[in-house]
């Protein structure tokens, strides 16, 4: 059962560790989002090169993230910058397939067909290539913003807090209610992030391109 008394009194610091958590989540998925849409914008200029470059990016996804969070901290130190790069790093490659897939299956007809008016290699990326590609970009962003909600956990690994701060908590003194504290708005920032890039999503793709 909860614990309403305890839920009361520990709200000011709960409230502090789901902004530092949204904040994590944020500037992390911003920054390898960015990050993400210009390597898929290079990668779909060399193609051959993308077969081998796509598997060796995706090795970093394999490593833990608290192996990667470890290393950062060793050179980097208890920093929030520690936890906002290896954030960063995680939240690119579901950004960067989904973009790198939504540039290279353009229709050819379409590219043909800017080429045909006299657009350049930057209009075409900028008025065809991108807005075509867009819906399969922001899923790429849903995908990575959903994931790294779970990952900003490993903040309060290197008391860097987040929710994380009261999972451990919970998990260390063997107390179920701090890891429901922790669990319960974690879900709901992830389901709540993914509602609203849903809404994005729909507003941004045109009519045409929408899913029913």
């Amino acid at each position: 059962m909860f614990d309403w008394g305890m839920w009361v009194r520990y709200a000011p610091r709960l409230m502090n560790a789901i902004l530092t958590h949204f904040y994590f989540v944020i500037v992390s998925v911003t920054i390898g989002s960015v990050i993400a849409v210009i390597l898929a914008i290079a990668l779909s200029r060399f193609k051959k090169a993308a077969k081998y470059l796509m598997p060796i990016l995706g090795i970093f996804q394999t490593i833990p993230g608290i192996v990667f969070i470890g290393v950062l901290f060793i050179y980097i130190g208890m920093r929030p910058e520690t936890v906002i790069i290896a954030l960063s790093v995680y939240a690119i490659l579901p950004v960067l397939k989904n973009a790198y897939t939504g540039i290279v299956t353009v229709d050819p007809a379409l590219i043909e067909a800017g080429r045909g008016i006299g657009m350049n290699p930057w209009i075409l990326l900028w008025r065809v290539e991108l807005p075509m590609a867009l819906n399969s970009i922001i899923t790429g962003i849903r995908m990575s913003t959903i994931y790294t909600v779970s990952w900003a956990v490993l903040a309060a690994m290197i008391g860097q807090g987040g929710l994380g701060e009261f999972i451990y908590i919970g998990i260390n003194s063997n107390m179920k209610q701090f890891i429901v504290m922790g669990s319960i708005p974690a879900a709901l920032m992830a389901i709540g992030l993914g509602y609203l890039i849903d809404k994005v999503q729909v507003k941004l793709t045109p009519r045409g391109l929408r899913r029913n």
